[in-house]
């Protein structure tokens, strides 16, 4: 699979002239699908396009000679062999939303196959190719979510490295056998191999991050629905969403965490 970047739909509807037939769109961060052969065409709202399927090599060299985009360098990881599982959070430092954890299982054939697919580190996705790559992962590897909505999180003791360890720890167990690899948090105590960005390092720590961001996009926009309006990223500026909270009359352990500083000086 290639990836280009800064795409346009104009730029790839020229390609209908040249033989490429339309398809449906799977998910509403497409914005446009086509295929030709046995190669397919998935252009993202983002700007990103991915070019997979056999005849990749001379697709890719027709885009370029038309000037389509820019051609997205692959991204390298650590050559493992054998059942790894990799795991990473989400949501931590958000003031709004839980928590999430995920784990991702591979071996060397899942491996490639989640490099096929264009598996990279989250941060580096838009959020409108988020949620479809994590349905893609899910369909190819064995992997683990666990989502904690703010009521929840809430509800526990108040020590967050202890409940990462839990969450890591479970969805972990949940896929063994396997060499468990872990985005590194500070105080983390689990995995046989614990290491700072190891989504950027292991395939299987990056597909983690891209199902546990998924999960995190979803809990924020169920949670939006419940307060009736858009709940903000991060934790700098809240302090709008929060008055609304109150304006609203609803409960703060429903949709933030309550021992974040911002939330307990503004309460």
């Amino acid at each position: 699979m290639v990836v280009f970047k800064d795409v346009t739909k104009e730029q790839i509807a020229t390609l209908l002239k040249k033989g490429y037939q339309m398809d449906t769109v799977k998910t509403k961060y497409e914005d446009l699908r086509l295929s030709k052969n046995d190669v397919s065409l998935v252009l993202y709202i983002s700007g990103k396009l991915l070019v997979q399927g056999k005849g990749t090599d001379k697709v890719v060299e027709q885009l370029t000679k038309l000037g389509v985009g820019e051609e997205v360098k692959k991204q390298n990881f650590r050559k493992e062999t054998g059942w790894m599982i990799g795991s990473d959070e989400t949501l931590k430092g958000d003031t709004f939303g839980g928590l999430v954890v995920s784990a991702v299982k591979a071996d060397d054939n899942l491996r490639t196959k989640l490099l096929e697919l264009g598996v990279a580190d989250s941060k580096k996705l838009a959020d409108s190719e988020i949620i479809g790559m994590a349905k893609e992962i899910k369909k190819i590897a064995p992997c683990e979510v666990r989502s904690l909505l703010p009521e929840e999180y809430n509800g526990r003791d108040g020590n967050v490295t202890k409940l990462l360890d839990k969450l890591h720890q479970e969805c972990a167990n949940d896929l063994l056998p396997g060499k468990h690899v872990v985005d590194k948090y500070p105080g983390c105590s689990v995995g046989k191999i614990a290491v700072e960005k190891a989504e950027s390092k292991y395939i299987e720590v990056a597909a983690a991050s891209i199902l546990a961001r998924s999960a995190g996009l979803e809990q924020l926009n169920f949670l939006s629905k419940k307060a009736g309006f858009t709940l903000p990223k991060g934790s700098t500026h809240v302090k709008e969403a929060l008055q609304m909270l109150v304006d609203k009359k609803l409960k703060m352990k429903v949709f933030v965490k309550l021992h974040f500083r911002n939330v307990r000086e503004f309460l």
